[in-house]
């Protein structure tokens, strides 16, 4: 069953913006699909989207309640279940990118069923998956990767498909994770597949195309984190990309969620990514990097990336607020 919009963002208590990543992807990326936030006591995120009751945003049009958030270990608050099940009466569907399953929740299901609503989970592969083999494929495939966990690899991703198709190039943003299903209603919920399977996933999501066209593939996870390590090499070895995006948050003083590990350089993760990727694909090249600068004052951020691309020899970009054009132009040139 197809997903209904547009949507209400449920923000719950999130503790900062960056715990409401999926919320954030879907404002920018769709805003035509976002009334308005809901939020609890306490929350430390705001979309700058009108906040809304429940009832307002049914009156505003929204149709499915979608949980914003995207907390460490992917659980269900307790907290919000008031909330969840009041949308449950108020008419609205729900959906979810969380590892805890809307499905697995009793009370949940149980209201779901009373009031005819839907419950959509995302992050459940639809599809049983091959192993991977290996074997070249036709077209070209661009991966971003990062020095961490949630740096803009999808946004590097996705901007480069807009600037591609603004350019006529025949190009195409493949999702690997909640935020990006839930934006485009398609894609592999990696973190989700049997780790036998990852690679082999990303070989479905990324067949056989023309020559001349571009698969844009959602990074996910580091390299450098001990937790999210092993989606990122499915990624590299599955992407067999022709071209690595190296992504970058220069603000952070530890990986997220690991406050005894600091970020990696952008050479380090240039120097291991790279030979990694030739193990599937001895083409491949890192083209360029790009910088999530949404920290940073105007004029300090393109000092920085002009520091950055001299000293590394890439072009280097923030794609979503500065554009994708050096970015894309590197793909060309490939």
């Amino acid at each position: 069953m197809m997903i209904q919009t547009p949507y209400l963002l449920f923000l719950g208590d999130a503790p900062d913006m960056l715990a409401a990543k999926v919320a954030i992807g879907i404002r920018d990326w769709r805003p035509e699909n976002a009334v308005g936030q809901i939020s609890l006591p306490g929350c430390g995120a705001d979309l700058g989207l009108t906040e809304m009751t429940l009832a307002e945003g049914r009156e505003a049009g929204a149709k499915t309640l979608v949980i914003g958030v995207a907390n460490r270990g992917g659980a269900i608050s307790p907290k919000w279940k008031d909330m969840l099940l009041d949308a449950l009466a108020a008419g609205y569907d729900l959906a979810s990118g969380l590892h805890n399953l809307l499905r697995n929740e009793d009370d949940l299901v149980e209201a779901a069923k009373a009031h005819g609503r839907a419950l959509h989970d995302v992050r459940i592969p639809s599809v049983q998956y091959p192993i991977a083999n290996g074997e070249k494929r036709r077209g070209k495939r661009c991966l971003a990767v990062g020095t961490d966990c949630s740096v803009g690899k999808m946004y590097a991703a996705m901007a480069m498909e807009r600037e591609m198709h603004a350019r006529g190039m025949k190009a195409t943003f493949r999702p690997t994770g909640q935020t990006g299903i839930l934006i485009t209603g398609g894609g592999v919920p990696l973190d989700a597949v049997i780790a036998d399977f990852m690679a082999g996933s990303i070989e479905y999501l990324t067949p056989d195309h023309d020559a001349d066209h571009w698969d844009l593939i959602e990074g996910q996870g580091s390299l450098f984190h001990i937790s999210y390590s092993g989606v990122t090499l499915a990624l590299i070895h599955g992407g067999q990309p022709d071209a690595l995006i190296l992504c970058h948050e220069p603000t952070r003083t530890h990986m997220r969620g690991l406050p005894g590990y600091s970020l990696p350089s952008l050479e380090q993760l240039r120097d291991t990514a790279l030979p990694l990727a030739r193990i599937a694909n001895p083409a491949c090249q890192v083209v360029g990097i790009a910088v999530n600068t949404q920290h940073m004052e105007t004029g300090g951020a393109r000092d920085y990336l002009a520091g950055v691309s001299q000293r590394m020899g890439l072009p280097a970009t923030d794609p979503y607020r500065f554009g994708a054009d050096m970015l894309v132009d590197a793909l060309a040139a490939i």
